[in-house]
């Protein structure tokens, strides 16, 4: 039995992360052991964005995001350092400017984000939708 404690303690502690993505409804939650770098734990919160397929499309190049520490400050986060050195467990997963703009043979790289009709409108959306909420009692 105490055998077992000792290899579960060489593998480091797990944390439960939250990472928020710029633009979505909210943040994905998942468990990562503190050793994992930084690019496998956005590796995973990309596919996992995917998989619950959460808008806006963002696609699965690790070279188009970085990740932030908000209370770290402004500076993005290494991919080669380790999730755990940072001491805290949030989040936040932005892409890089001007990935939009890559352009591939005057074509729009196929890895870029889906544009859709009032992207920058959710603001507007959010307060019409606790109006009609409000107005209905």
């Amino acid at each position: 039995m105490l055998l077992s404690k000792q290899k579960k303690n060489d593998k480091g502690n797990r944390l439960l992360v939250s990472i928020t993505v710029m633009g979505s409804a909210g943040p994905i939650r998942f468990v990562v052991n503190e050793k994992e770098l930084v690019a496998s734990v956005m590796d995973t919160a990309l596919k996992s964005y995917a998989r619950e397929g959460r808008l806006p499309l963002l696609g699965s190049n690790l070279d188009h995001f970085v990740l932030y520490c908000p209370i770290a400050g402004t500076e993005a986060l290494s991919p080669w350092e380790t999730i755990g050195s940072f001491g805290v467990r949030n989040f936040m997963l932005c892409k890089k400017p001007g990935v939009d703009k890559v352009i591939d043979n005057g074509k729009q790289a196929g890895d870029a984000t889906i544009t859709r009709k009032g992207a920058g409108s959710w603001k507007a959306w959010f307060n019409k939708s606790l109006n009609l909420k409000i107005s209905s009692h």
